[in-house]
């Protein structure tokens, strides 16, 4: 199986709301048009910073329908699917009508439950049987409350054809470093965390799935590419623009603060749905000084 469309940037894409919380499906489609224009690689649809826990089935299948007239082709489709319940997520593939039409599901670790090692194994054992489309796994314990070890990881990759990657986004360089350096050929191993991708991406990461990049892609890509292709003082160039603006995203909750960078670029609102909230001034404030600081026009 050729995975190769996976490499480079792919962007979890946020889903924009109108002030009255229904989904904004003209900023929706703002935001597409100039993640492609920008350059991405693939888009991830409904992942976390999607807000996918707070959006309705119907607004699931309405947003995954829309991002794929939109992109019409042109970038690959990943549809965010994951739980902390394997049978209903099993199940769940059967009420997302367009599932057919994506090109892989991510599905992130079980959270809360807090799963052994043989229980995350067993959990996406039984979803790569189910999945109709290849799985791209993620480790998240930051969000999950457990580390998906690179043993685990490792077995997976080596026992399901139909698992195809890893979006490791767990901050440790030395996890990442066993991942890349045993993993079995074609299995990627994707990036989670905008602020390391420099480093992981030098040591042979196959690229990111991104924050960061929903308000800047064409930077980040240019990142991603110098990386990869040994090109570090180019790399090196656009990390240190970037990354105080980074950290500033995720203080006060992912995406309230990737939206309220996307509102300064006129691309959506800054409305998040309960639990979150939406940025306060004093960070707005401090993402603009950053930005600007980084010498990068919101214009």
């Amino acid at each position: 199986m050729d995975n190769s469309k996976f490499n480079g940037l792919g962007v979890a894409v946020v889903t924009p709301f109108k002030e009255d919380l229904s989904v904004d499906y003209k900023a929706l489609e703002k935001l597409i048009n100039h993640l492609i224009k920008g350059g991405v690689d693939y888009l991830v649809i409904q992942g976390t910073t999607g807000e996918s826990a707070t959006l309705t089935l119907e607004e699931k299948n309405a947003v995954l329908d829309f991002a794929l007239d939109t992109a019409a082709g042109k970038v690959p489709i990943v549809f965010g699917h994951g739980g902390n319940n394997t049978k209903a997520l099993i199940e769940g593939f059967d009420q997302i009508k367009s599932i057919h039409k994506v090109d892989a599901v991510l599905s992130a670790s079980p959270y809360y439950n807090k799963p052994n090692q043989n229980g995350i194994y067993a959990h996406y054992a039984a979803l790569a049987q189910a999945s109709p489309k290849p799985v791209i796994m993620y480790n998240v314990p930051g969000r999950t409350g457990s580390n998906m070890l690179p043993a685990t990881t490792l077995s997976l990759a080596r026992g399901f054809k139909n698992i195809i990657g890893v979006k490791e986004a767990s901050g440790d360089l030395g996890q990442m470093t066993q991942l890349l350096k045993n993993k079995p050929n074609g299995f990627q191993v994707i990036s989670g965390d905008d602020d390391l991708v420099l480093s992981q991406c030098a040591m042979g990461a196959a690229g990111v799935i991104s924050v960061v990049g929903n308000a800047f892609p064409g930077r980040f890509k240019r990142l991603i590419t110098a990386a990869g292709e040994g090109d570090v003082a180019t790399a090196r160039q656009y990390h240190f623009q970037l990354c105080d603006v980074i950290p500033e995203l995720f203080k006060e909750g992912n995406p309230a603060g990737i939206k309220a960078l996307l509102a300064m670029l006129g691309i959506c609102k800054d409305v998040v749905r309960l639990p979150l909230t939406p940025a306060s001034d004093a960070l707005k404030d401090e993402l603009y000084r950053e930005v600007s600081n980084a010498g990068i026009s919101l214009d």
